[in-house]
């Protein structure tokens, strides 16, 4: 039998066996932003530690940057935000770590940067202190979340401690239908297995709909295979994969581009590789999904309604009831006509080119409900120069939508964009926590970019398919 590629990589990368039976990993990218990058900082200053590879870091300000040009003047007018920026632009510089600042004109959200810049390669252990790090699997790459002290073990040592995971196999067939995304995707396979069905797997997506997605697809396909318990989420590299890192900034150039290409098409997973477990999701009967609750896998395609908490097993019907109570929702209750009062469309989810140019094809023309406060922000400073060249934050401001600068914005808002009191938001990032938006009592709804679009022009969650008469492939 074959072996996959999340044991081929990690094999490669298995620098020696640790007495607690785990493995030391080597890491080849270590990506860190303005959060969880000044303690680890200071515990090697304390230590009197340098980084062991410098160039193998890269840095960038995401989390906590406004997204309101006014705001983005120095110093910051939230003293604790401008406490972090000084703390990573000083942090990079004495310690030789190459900082994308705002200044640069290369700043943007750390899983978005990275692959635009060819930065992230398939085959590669790749580790960043957020959570979202699985995004980076789209290429074929192990992409780890990690902990602040991993942080400092990492830049100390280049590499971090774990154990191997179990590997699913997660087979999208069919072809998904028009008005069909890669967020519905995703939100789909969470929803089947569970918020902590991935817990202890790596989850290798393939089949026919993976296979014809683009990598801007792929990317938010793995960005959430955290939300469904897994520790990764990979793709195996193919010719899209290739064709996307050709001619990038980090990419390798020459006979080094071959000798790269021939190693990543090594890695991909054996035809007969074997798996833990492989589980199989039909994509062409799937519909828009919306997010209910507040896990990523309380969610229903959109034409449903919210499915009574009997309809549950008994250990989770707790967590079920208390969701609809926070959400002011209802057992029975269709999803479609939920009012919302804010928009999102961003984050490292769903803030890339391909996102903003499909939201301006459907929204072109239209105007947003003057009831809702709607926010497009780009993922980087490259998708925003992209977007403004081909006219799209023309057609945004037009529609009614405020177009913002490159940042986190109100997935975790950790910045100025946050939800206020109990508002309802319709937002295309990736978490729907309690108070995870800004407001303790704020509400989130997950979906995709269309359907957030369909939301800010109805002012209620809408099938995107009907608003934007989506018509059915002949």
């Amino acid at each position: 039998m074959g072996t996959n590629l999340y044991h081929k990589v990690f094999d490669k990368h298995a620098v020696g066996r640790l007495s607690s039976g785990q493995y030391q990993l080597f890491v080849g990218l270590h990506l860190i932003h303005e959060v969880t990058s000044p303690q680890a900082f200071s515990m090697l200053r304390d230590r009197g530690l340098k980084v062991k590879y410098p160039g193998r870091t890269f840095a960038t300000v995401d989390h906590i940057i406004p997204t309101d040009a006014p705001e983005r003047q120095r110093p910051l007018k939230d003293s604790l935000a401008e406490e972090m920026l000084v703390a990573i632009e000083n942090n990079t510089r004495e310690y030789g770590v190459k900082f994308f600042g705002e200044e640069s004109g290369k700043q943007g959200i750390v899983h978005v940067i990275g692959p635009e810049m060819g930065l992230t390669q398939p085959g590669q252990t790749i580790a960043c202190g957020d959570s979202h790090t699985s995004t980076h699997g789209a290429f074929g790459s192990l992409a780890f979340g990690i902990g602040t002290s991993q942080v400092a073990e990492i830049l100390a040592t280049q590499t971090m401690s774990m154990s191997k995971l179990k590997v699913r196999r997660i087979n999208v067939t069919g072809k998904l239908r028009p008005g069909l995304y890669a967020k519905d995707v995703i939100l789909a396979i969470i929803n089947k297995l569970g918020a902590n069905g991935g817990v202890g797997y790596a989850y290798e997506y393939g089949g026919s709909v993976v296979d014809a997605m683009t990598m801007e697809e792929r990317m938010t396909l793995c960005n959430m295979s955290i939300e469904g318990g897994a520790r990764i989420g990979y793709v195996n590299p193919d010719e899209t994969t290739f064709a996307y890192l050709k001619g990038r900034q980090y990419s390798p150039i020459a006979t080094d581009w071959d000798k790269a290409v021939q190693y990543w098409k090594s890695i991909a997973s054996d035809k007969d590789a074997q798996y833990d477990e492989v589980v199989e999701l039909d994509g062409s009967a799937l519909e828009p999904f919306v997010t209910w609750g507040i896990t990523p896998g309380q969610s229903i395609p959109v034409t449903r309604t919210i499915p009574s908490i009997a309809s549950f097993p008994s250990d989770e019907r707790p967590l079920v009831a208390e969701a609809l109570e926070y959400m002011s929702l209802q057992e029975g209750q269709a999803i479609a006509g939920v009012p919302v009062d804010v928009v999102f469309i961003g984050s490292c989810t769903n803030g890339r080119l391909s996102d903003l140019e499909e939201v301006a094809r459907l929204v072109r023309g239209r105007k947003v409900s003057p009831t809702v406060k709607a926010l497009i922000v780009p993922g980087s400073h490259d998708v925003q120069k992209a977007a403004e060249a081909k006219g799209l934050h023309k057609i945004f401001t037009d529609a009614g939508f405020q177009w913002r600068e490159p940042g986190c914005s109100m997935c975790l808002a950790m910045n100025p964009d946050k939800l206020t009191g109990r508002q309802m938001c319709a937002s295309t990032s990736n978490r729907n926590f309690k108070g995870r938006q800004g407001s303790a009592s704020g509400r989130t709804l997950l979906m995709s970019p269309a359907m957030a679009a369909a939301a800010a022009i109805e002012g209620k969650v809408a099938d995107s398919r009907i608003v934007f008469a989506v018509k059915e492939a002949a």
